[in-house]
């Protein structure tokens, strides 16, 4: 099910399946959530093992011998009640899933009925439903494996370091410069009153569009300075302010 990518930036709600659709918050709809544990369950839902290496290495987990799916059925989707979730799911309960094996093939599943019909999500379905989310909040997919048993060590340490590190840590917004950062600049559109409304896919793509646009007319003015940057040496991609936002 490739995602539609217009759709995806007006915002619309997304149709996975009869009982799956995933709607789209705005700023404000986030903000009254709660930002932090808006993003938490954002970063939970999409997680990877390799996102969560040292959670799993102390809990007994190789994270590089289970697949993301595995990871959501065993672990991840039981966090999940329709109260947490109803901003994303309205009022699908992830939690009430029971995790099935299909005869035929031994291939897991979760299953729930509703209204007397099959709900399931499968390793398809949960792919469809996590690439559509890393998409809305452009977030990148951890599938990274180590080279070897050595490096795997040291990653999961420095992932347990890091995790040590950010446990005291007072959370900050990673909304608010943003939001503040892009109604005090040129090009934008919108005001303090006007942002809030906005869905979160537009808003960040705001955010790297105004910022990819001003990048390529500094290169540009360098370059046609005489005294600057050779544009011969600088990526097309840098200069085309119309192209795929990175």
């Amino acid at each position: 099910m490739p995602k539609d990518e217009l759709k995806l930036y007006r915002g619309e709600d997304f149709i996975v399946s009869d009982h799956i659709h995933i709607h789209q918050p705005t700023l404000n709809e986030i903000c009254d959530y709660g930002e932090a544990d808006y993003y938490t369950m954002i970063y939970q839902l999409t997680a990877t093992p390799q996102s969560m290496k040292a959670q799993l290495w102390d809990a007994g987990i190789d994270y590089t011998k289970i697949t993301p799916f595995e990871l959501f059925y065993s672990i991840l989707y039981k966090l999940f009640p329709a109260e947490k979730t109803s901003i994303l799911f309205g009022s699908l309960d992830l939690s009430k899933f029971q995790v099935m094996q299909k005869k035929e093939d031994g291939t897991v599943l979760l299953f729930q009925a509703i209204g007397n019909r099959p709900v399931i999500i499968d390793a398809f379905t949960y792919e469809v439903i996590t690439d559509y989310l890393r998409s809305v909040h452009m977030i990148q997919k951890d599938n990274r494996l180590p080279a070897n048993d050595s490096t795997k060590m040291i990653l999961i340490e420095d992932a347990r370091e890091e995790l040590r590190q950010n446990a005291d840590r007072e959370y900050h917004s990673q909304l608010k410069n943003l939001i503040s950062s892009m109604i005090n600049r040129e090009g934008f559109k919108y005001n303090h009153s006007q942002v809030w409304d906005m869905k979160i896919n537009a808003f960040m793509d705001s955010v790297k569009r105004i910022s990819k646009i001003r990048n390529a007319d500094l290169l540009l003015q360098s370059g046609y300075s005489g005294f600057g940057v050779n544009l011969k040496d600088i990526s097309n991609k840098q200069l085309d302010w119309f192209g795929e936002l990175e």
